[in-house]
């Protein structure tokens, strides 16, 4: 199950899809609730009830999900689909769970005052919340895709970008987003990248360090040369290939 980031369209998974399902494991890539419709469409006649929703109803939204598959599934989140899957695999809802560039969780970033700096920057202190929110394209070239070339940055921004509710962000330094590091879960592998703006990766290494069950796997790969948008980089695949090979190991 790929698990998509918050302001992202689950098309982001467009070619990840293919590459997975060509070594036989079965995809689905479920949009956040109020958003099965195409990023452009969304951005013109946003639903009204995107603005409303926290952390617990699209966490909800998965465990239903979840609960309805014959197995566990494998869990591949990006950014903040990473955060959700941590919170899922603490639920025990997942096989294996892959964070990609992932929004850390509750009690890991309540007192980062960097990383508050930069959600808020993203989206706007002094926005309303009860409206839908959009990142801005300079904005999307900086957090998210850097290193990539302009036509590549407009490319992604046009097919991806959608609104987002501003409490999803709130909701990052929320009890909701709390993770007990201590509790036994299944396998876990951090993914972070070296040119990452959004999600630093020594913040992935203090995400993936705190895990402390002895009899619980937990690994750390930092890839080069990778932003937040790695998803849609170059070397995507390199990264995909990775993951699969992880997963017959564990498998």
């Amino acid at each position: 199950m790929f698990i998509t980031g918050a302001f992202i369209s689950h098309s982001c998974w467009e070619e990840w899809i293919i590459f997975f399902e060509n070594k036989r494991y079965k995809t689905i890539a479920p949009p956040w609730p109020y958003k099965n419709e195409t990023s452009e469409t969304l951005r013109q006649h946003p639903n009204p009830k995107i603005a409303a929703m926290r952390l617990n109803d699209v966490l909800n939204y998965y465990i239903e999900i979840i609960e309805k598959l014959p197995e566990k599934p494998i869990l591949i989140g990006h950014s903040y689909g990473g955060l959700l899957t941590q919170l899922l695999l603490q639920k025990d809802l997942g096989y294996a769970g892959i964070c990609i560039n992932s929004i850390p969780p509750g009690n890991l970033t309540y007192f980062n005052f960097s990383l508050h700096r930069k959600i808020w920057s993203t989206l706007g202190f002094f926005n309303s919340k009860e409206k839908t929110n959009l990142i801005s394209f300079k904005k999307w070239q900086y957090h998210l895709a850097n290193h990539m070339f302009f036509e590549e940055q407009k490319e992604t921004y046009e097919k991806l970008v959608i609104p987002e509710s501003q409490f999803i962000f709130c909701d990052i330094f929320s009890d909701s987003a709390k993770i007990d590091f201590k509790k036994k879960h299944a396998p876990l592998l951090f993914l972070a990248g070296s040119e990452d703006n959004f999600v630093p990766a020594s913040i992935q290494r203090s995400n993936f360090k705190k895990y402390k069950n002895i009899h619980s796997i937990t690994c750390y790969k930092e890839f080069q040369n990778s932003n937040h948008l790695v998803l849609k980089q170059y070397h995507w695949e390199t990264i995909a290939e990775f993951i699969a090979e992880c997963l017959e190991k564990i498998g």
